[in-house]
């Protein structure tokens, strides 16, 4: 009886020992799987200034209300509210993905200032675009006064980088007191939509863009 009583004491420990070994690697194997989705990067290559290939805010910007050209359906700034910055944008590839926004960078335009690449203003009729902060200067690569091509729907069209849509600064003259830009955008002039088939008024359109 003895002996019978202390074979099912010895089975019970064995089951208990086993039972938490199969909690503990359940337990591991869990865990691992929430971290490799948790630091996965989006991108197989990092990106300057994004951490591991992503792009993330690297702040907030408090936004200051004033008057605002609204042309083409610009934002204007709200008081008090807290708008990222990026200082950074997605890595560029030979069809980069973006969203093609419409901006006047003529004289009175809802552009602001004079461009920041060659400090003049150019016609509605030019084929000039802006570029996000990170894509203009901050990537690695200066695309001020460089040509790149913009794609949509089978057409596109060649176009100069004269311009910065700044992503970290932004609610202030220079800047038609709007938020500042996300990071991956292509802020086109009127013509380049033209050129490209589309009505400006729809405001942003998804296209691709590369360097020429």
């Amino acid at each position: 009886m003895a002996s019978t009583r202390l074979l099912l004491l010895a089975v019970f420990a064995l089951l208990q020992i086993l039972y938490s070994v199969h909690g503990a690697v359940e337990d591991v194997g869990f865990t691992s799987a929430v971290n490799s989705t948790r630091h996965k990067p989006k991108h197989p290559h990092p990106h300057p200034g994004g951490g591991h290939g992503q792009c993330r805010a690297s702040g907030v910007l408090h936004g200051k209300a004033s008057k605002c050209n609204k042309a083409h359906g610009s934002e204007c700034c709200a008081a008090g509210r807290r708008y990222p910055q990026f200082k950074c944008s997605p890595p560029v590839t030979a069809k980069t993905p973006a969203t093609l926004t419409v901006n006047s960078f003529a004289r009175g335009g809802d552009g602001g200032g004079k461009s920041f690449c060659d400090d003049h203003f150019h016609g509605d009729r030019e084929l000039v675009v802006a570029l996000s902060t990170g894509w203009l200067r901050l990537d690695g690569t200066n695309r001020c006064n460089r040509k790149v091509r913009v794609s949509h729907g089978g057409k596109s069209v060649v176009a100069k980088v004269v311009d910065e849509c700044d992503s970290v600064n932004g609610c202030d003259p220079e800047h038609n007191f709007e938020p500042p830009c996300p990071n991956n955008v292509v802020d086109g002039s009127p013509g380049v939509w033209k050129a490209l088939g589309l009505d400006d008024g729809i405001g942003e359109v998804k296209v691709t863009w590369s360097d020429v």
